[in-house]
């Protein structure tokens, strides 16, 4: 996620877990929460705090934002969903989320084309600190080329690049 306005830049390590929890953890806490995940869906992550996830046979990921770039965007009023159909490379900007903080543009991990985008997020855009990482998904993509996810961080790695 690269800020538009500069403001996603500080990083203290703080994470906040869903709300459905009611919980407010440290990073830490959450990603030992999430060390159980099934390996066979593991989510890569990005150093914009974007995350993929692909399907079995790695032809169709989701899209969205990390629990720690929720968190440091604060109450999200807006989001901008990609256009269906979209052709994008790795890298691009495939809409944004604007919160009372700040706002960023959302960046695609993978190139391929997009294929659905969460209509949710339009009238409860708050989804998003709900769960960024579930319910709060922000596109699914038809994945041009399931190696680029290997150049992407784990969740062990995250959690330690989001700690620095």
């Amino acid at each position: 996620m690269r800020p538009i306005e500069g403001v996603l830049e500080s990083q203290n390590g703080n994470c906040r877990q869903p709300e459905y929890r009611n919980y407010h953890h440290s990073a830490e806490a959450f990603f030992a929460d999430s060390i159980n995940y099934d390996a066979v869906h593991e989510k890569k992550y990005t150093k914009e705090h974007e995350w993929i996830e692909l399907n079995d046979d790695k032809t169709q990921g989701t899209i969205g934002i990390s629990h720690y770039a929720a968190s440091a965007l604060g109450d999200v009023v807006y989001v901008e969903l990609p256009a269906l159909d979209l052709e994008v490379s790795a890298g691009d900007s495939i809409g944004a989320v604007e919160s009372v903080k700040s706002a960023s543009d959302i960046m695609t991990p993978v190139s391929g084309k997009i294929i659905a985008a969460n209509e949710k997020l339009e009238e409860k855009p708050g989804t998003i600190n709900k769960g960024p990482e579930d319910e709060g998904w922000i596109a699914r993509i038809e994945v041009g080329d399931a190696k680029e996810v290997e150049g992407l961080m784990g969740l062990e790695e995250y959690r330690k690049f989001t700690e620095e």
